[in-house]
């Protein structure tokens, strides 16, 4: 990797876990891009397997960082405050870029300095077959809050930000096992516009058994956590409408999720907290129709 004064650094952050198999084809992803000012920064989150192996067969080319396991939210902030980039960037271990991504990612936010953050389409492989996404899987461009809120539309592998965007923000909730992600995008696209480029930069591999996602039972409840944390941000009536909105839809999902399995704790909670929701957007509807 090649630092120059003359071009913005970029900061490339790699979290891995058990992933050994995986890892080396990421890093190499990294290694192939066009653009060159990168530092590139891989947190091992405490693996038992031959990870540092594979990272160690790269040489000076990055940065390794060992901790105990502490969760990819932690991973991810732990490499962010060991970097130094003008731009951060991050790419899930089994995810790979294409050698275009960070070069046209670049260029876009030299070219447009009020633009904050950018992202880039995706091709899908799962179980090792390319997929079409759905048509609810569409990316958009601009500001983006109401629809990110039925589920993520920004891929951790496709972001660049810009740092001081990033220390706005103050990084990954650690507290959170899932869906850190879907609660960092939020407080996000709240604040600012996301450019999206429609090109296909990334490829976003799924369907493997130690994917988070499936490893992590009732993931909408964390979504319900980040939901009511954004509740407490300043949202104008039409964000608050949709927000409460979605809370009531997922409260009533897990609550039904529950009933069905017959988690009678879960139930209650969810039954209740969607009916707390309920009664705020019935409020807020009012509100709003107050001339």
């Amino acid at each position: 990797m090649t630092l120059s004064t003359s071009q913005p650094l970029v900061s490339v952050i790699i979290p891995t876990f058990d992933r050994a198999t995986w890892v080396g084809e990421a890093i190499a992803s990294v290694l192939a891009q066009t653009y060159t000012y990168l530092e590139l920064i891989i947190v091992d989150d405490g693996s038992h397997d031959a990870t540092l192996e594979v990272v160690q067969a790269f040489g000076q080319a990055l940065r390794y960082i060992w901790q105990a396991h502490a969760g990819v939210s932690a991973a991810r902030n732990r490499g962010v405050a060991a970097s130094c980039g003008t731009f951060i960037a991050f790419l899930d271990s089994d995810d790979l870029w294409l050698p275009r991504k960070v070069a046209a990612q670049v260029a876009l936010l030299q070219r447009q300095p009020q633009v904050q953050a950018c992202y880039t389409d995706e091709i899908w492989i799962r179980h090792g077959v390319r997929v079409n996404p759905r048509q609810l899987h569409q990316k958009h461009s601009g500001w983006l809050f109401e629809p990110s809120l039925p589920r993520c539309i920004i891929s951790p592998s496709s972001i660049m930000l810009r740092r001081t965007l990033w220390d706005q923000l103050g990084g990954f909730d650690e507290s959170l096992p899932a869906c850190e992600d879907y609660d960092l995008w939020l407080r996000l696209t709240l604040c600012t516009p996301v450019w999206l480029l429609p090109e296909r930069l990334i490829v976003k591999r799924g369907g493997h058994a130690d994917q988070l996602s499936r490893c992590v039972p009732v993931l909408d409840q964390y979504r319900i956590v980040a939901l009511e944390k954004i509740l407490t941000a300043p949202l104008s009536l039409s964000q608050r409408q949709a927000v409460l909105t979605h809370l009531v839809q997922k409260c009533r999902i897990v609550a039904l999720g529950a009933q069905k399995r017959q988690h009678e704790t879960r139930w209650t909670t969810y039954s209740a907290k969607a009916q707390y929701y309920q009664q705020q957007l019935v409020d807020v509807r009012q509100a709003a129709a107050i001339p």
